[in-house]
């Protein structure tokens, strides 16, 4: 077999409708494998908070590409809320700066247990090009905990989806 048989073989080579439904079968599987009647569990949909803490805006966009018919991640009840006391889940991107560390916690302070945080991007899980900065005070997990890390500068929606499923089997 010739190597480039072999590579075009590999996932690599999968177009991006092919990574989407296999993650979006992946997604449905474990829904189904953890809550098999999810009405009876479920009481409601996880509605979410993003809160940019001074990112570029690439992962927020990213996060809205997510919600939209594409990708819909509405489908399965999770809903952008414009404030944190209707969520479960908090989205935080960009870097935390000491001035914005304390509205983090108020933040997060608001959300009802129980609650997840997603760190969505390099900046909020390592810094990213920040790193050694003055104003910085850290990753996010220096704040508050943090559940699922989502890397990436931006990060793909089909890694958000897939983080939304770590959230899902945390349930």
């Amino acid at each position: 077999m010739k190597f480039v048989d072999k590579i075009k073989n590999q996932r690599f080579f999968q177009t991006h409708s092919e990574r989407m439904s296999d993650m979006l079968v992946r997604f449905e599987q474990a829904i189904k494998k953890l809550l098999p009647n999810p009405s009876k569990y479920i009481k409601k949909s996880p509605w979410i908070y993003h809160v940019n803490s001074g990112s570029c805006n690439g992962c927020d966009i990213e996060i809205i590409a997510a919600l939209t018919p594409r990708y819909d991640v509405e489908r399965f009840g999770a809903v952008l809320v414009g404030s944190p006391k209707h969520a479960d889940i908090l989205l935080v991107t960009g870097p935390v700066c000491h001035l914005g560390a304390e509205k983090l916690k108020r933040i997060y302070d608001q959300i009802a247990n129980p609650k997840f945080v997603i760190a969505i991007g390099t900046c909020p899980t390592s810094n990213g090009i920040f790193n050694g900065s003055f104003s910085i005070d850290g990753p996010l997990d220096n704040i508050m905990p943090v559940d699922v890390y989502i890397e990436g500068c931006p990060p793909r929606p089909e890694n958000i989806i897939d983080g939304m499923t770590k959230i899902i089997e945390k349930l």
